[in-house]
């Protein structure tokens, strides 16, 4: 479980961005991030799965094309397991030192892809949750709506990008290469989440432009978060 001792006055603020691969979560991420800093706030930015130099590893296996006979139990216990050094090397010190840590997905999207996707169901990715992330809760999870289809092209340009700006042959295309109907079960699955849990998830609407999308935000995370109306 998390440390008690860490008072909430002292404990920094964990958000959480969530959505399809490709609606813009990256962008937003560091929109929200220099908005925080202008205002003074100590942010730190991370991305699941990954974020730390093990968890990273675990990424390369996770996101590679060449990986696609991956077990889709052995997918669920390989996202637990860089969510749990990534919680234990990165989240937990960065908030009990007062930071702002905003991260590009946590549990939601295992429950997203794997339990909604993966057919896996929720349970399972819930119990692991309690079972592996000691009682860790995003203080506010952002879940950015948007359509699939368009989506979906848009991350599968970009990291066919990535891939040959590496000149490698690794990618991180393997999500990418599923079907409509798994990308629909991901979003079902995350409207669920957020009917679910209405005090943690904010669904902010990810087709409009991106200066609107992210005022939306800053302001959801001023009223939620910051309890102030002021301009950054």
């Amino acid at each position: 479980m998390y440390d008690a001792s860490v008072s909430a006055r002292k404990r920094g603020k964990f958000i959480t961005i969530e959505g399809l691969d490709g609606c813009g979560k990256s962008t937003q991420l560091k929109k929200l991030a220099r908005a925080l800093q202008s205002q003074g706030v100590e942010v730190v930015m991370t991305r699941e799965p990954g974020g730390t130099p093990v968890a990273e590893k675990i990424r390369a296996v996770l996101l590679d094309s060449r990986t696609s006979g991956l077990s889709p139990w052995a997918e669920l216990a390989l996202m637990f397991a860089s969510r749990a050094q990534h919680i234990a090397e990165l989240i937990l010190p960065a908030l009990d030192a007062g930071k702002f840590v905003i991260c590009d997905r946590f549990t939601d999207s295992s429950e997203a892809y794997q339990g909604g996707g993966r057919r896996l169901g929720s349970g399972p990715v819930l119990q692991l949750h309690r079972t592996l992330c000691r009682g860790l809760q995003p203080d506010l999870t952002i879940l950015m709506d948007s359509d699939v289809a368009s989506s979906v092209e848009r991350a599968r340009r970009r990291n066919d990008a990535a891939s040959g700006k590496k000149k490698s042959r690794a990618d991180e295309n393997r999500f990418e290469q599923e079907s409509r109907k798994f990308f629909e079960r991901v979003r079902h699955a995350y409207l669920e989440i957020a009917r679910r849990e209405p005090q943690r998830v904010v669904l902010v609407d990810a087709r409009r432009s991106i200066g609107v999308v992210h005022a939306e935000i800053l302001a959801i995370v001023r009223q939620r978060l910051l309890h102030s109306g002021k301009g950054a």
